[in-house]
Formats: C-alpha cells, sequence, structure tokens
C-alpha cells in the first residue's frame, strides 16, 4: 500500500513539474517578428514584400537618424508594453508623424524620412 502511495505521488510531483514547466513556457513573450528581436524596432529593405530579414534594428528610445533610405519600407515596431515609434521629416526626431503602435507595422515611402524615434510609453 506505500508503494502505491509513494507512486502516487511521484506521479503526482512530476505531473505539478510538467504543467508548471509548460505554463512558464506559454507565458514567454514573442522573440521575433519577421526576423525583428522583440523590443526593437526594425526597417526592412526597400521593397521587401514581405519584410523578412531586417536591415536597421533600434532598440534603445530616443531618435535615431536615417541615411539613404529611399522608397517603400516595411518598419515594424516589435516594441512592447505601450512603446511606440515614429517616422519624422527632420533630423534628430523633428516633425514626427503619427505613432506606430506596439505590434504593428506599416509600409511606408522613406524618402521623405530622416529619422525615427522610438517613444517611452
Amino acid at each position: 500500500m506505500r508503494t502505491l502511495f509513494r507512486s502516487a505521488a511521484a506521479l503526482a510531483t512530476a505531473t505539478a513539474a510538467v504543467l508548471a514547466l509548460g505554463g512558464a513556457a506559454d507565458a514567454k513573450p514573442a522573440d521575433e517578428w519577421a526576423g525583428c528581436p522583440y523590443g526593437s524596432v526594425c526597417i526592412y529593405p526597400e521593397n521587401q514584400n514581405p519584410a523578412v530579414k531586417p536591415t536597421h534594428v533600434f532598440t534603445r528610445y530616443g531618435a535615431h537618424n536615417l541615411s539613404n533610405q529611399y522608397g517603400y519600407h516595411w518598419v515594424l515596431n516589435n516594441q512592447y508594453g505601450g512603446a511606440t515609434a515614429s517616422l519624422c521629416t527632420g533630423s534628430n526626431g523633428v516633425g514626427c508623424g503619427a505613432p506606430i503602435g506596439e505590434g504593428r507595422g506599416v509600409y511606408a515611402n522613406l524618402t521623405p524620412i530622416n529619422s525615427i524615434t522610438l517613444n517611452r510609453p
């Protein structure tokens, strides 16, 4: 009888461990979106549709100046916690358009764009 209880207790412990690990795996945030690391904003090569591999990956809040970006590009905001990104016609984050929400992307003409900002929530 003791062996039966021990076996049942061992099975219950193993089941609880598997469920706990499975629950932890489910809680893990998404790693990448089209090659863009979680927590980043990415710009993809001109006319790359669908977006596959970014040429620019930004992870730091604030303004980032762009150069030699012409034509249409995907810009994906893979940040979290309500952080947004904005495309700006001026350098250093001046003249910014509407924010791009987290988990969103835009297919935008970057010819008039001179900077991108990553905005804190």
